[in-house]
């Protein structure tokens, strides 16, 4: 049975239509002011929502959606509370839902019972960052039997035959970083993404997205005519950071969502 991430990519590709993804950090300024972003970015086309967990060591990241971290976790943001916000969310809205983290969250509250409430929550798929396809089982074998997404990583240091191991476990889409380093702190090269795009399409049929380092429509429509989507993370986290105290903090960030879907279009 397709999962909302699938079904969401088929009609896509049916309008000829590349996927916007954007990342949040759950519980900055608030988990209530998440769930009214998400809403209002599911208004302005974004196909697909990243919720960052917060951790308290979150090495692929960089400075923008660390300090994100650190203010979630300083209001007492924790995973049961981003789950049932997202439960909340549910009740009026079937936008895609992925999770973002780093496996230690998910190994304090004991892997089987996150895949089971993460699935009666409404999430559709998991990005574990620091669970190399070694040690992926451990979580994997629950989210594949709750009908989670289980979507990997590839990154341009990643060789030909290690990414067909990680893209064979795959599911949901494939999450190509166009940067080497942390989120948020390099300007992608369009040939470099370019010439890597070829080869994961020749080992993988998985939707191809492209994130880190991508702040600006034009960036985005370019990417967009090499991936089937791309991810906006730092920009929006920064966005929302410096507009916290503003009573329009909501408009604008969807204003900005709006502004690279259309150049997605």
């Amino acid at each position: 049975m397709a999962t909302r991430i699938g079904k969401i990519f088929d009609e896509l590709r049916a309008k000829n239509e590349k996927a916007l993804v954007v990342y949040l950090t759950a519980g900055d300024p608030s988990l209530e002011m998440t769930k009214k972003i998400i809403l209002a970015l599911g208004k302005s086309g974004v196909d697909i929502v990243e919720i960052g967990v917060p951790f308290s060591d979150p090495t692929a990241d960089g400075p923008v959606i660390q300090e994100a971290a650190q203010r979630s976790l300083k209001g007492r943001t924790t995973l049961r509370g981003v789950l049932q916000m997202i439960a909340e969310l549910r009740k009026i809205s079937q936008i895609p839902i992925v999770l973002f983290g780093y496996f230690n969250p998910i190994y304090a509250y004991g892997a089987e019972k996150f895949a089971r409430d993460a699935t009666r929550a409404g999430v559709d798929g998991v990005l574990v960052v620091d669970l190399p396809p070694e040690e992926a089982a451990e979580l994997k074998k629950h989210t594949d039997a709750a009908g989670i997404d289980f979507i990997s990583l590839i990154a341009p240091t990643t060789g030909k035959q290690r990414a067909k191991k990680i893209a064979s476990s795959a599911t949901g889409f494939l999450y190509y970083i166009s940067i080497t380093g942390v989120t948020g702190t390099a300007v992608p090269k369009i040939g470099d993404i370019e010439a890597d795009l070829k080869i994961i399409r020749k080992i993988s049929s998985l939707p191809v997205v492209v994130g880190f380092g991508i702040s600006r429509p034009e960036q985005a429509r370019q990417i967009g005519r090499l991936a089937d989507g791309v991810v906006i993370g730092s920009a929006v986290v920064k966005l929302i950071a410096e507009n916290t105290s503003r009573r329009d903090m909501v408009e604008i960030v969807a204003g900005f969502a709006r502004e690279i879907k259309e150049a997605l279009r």
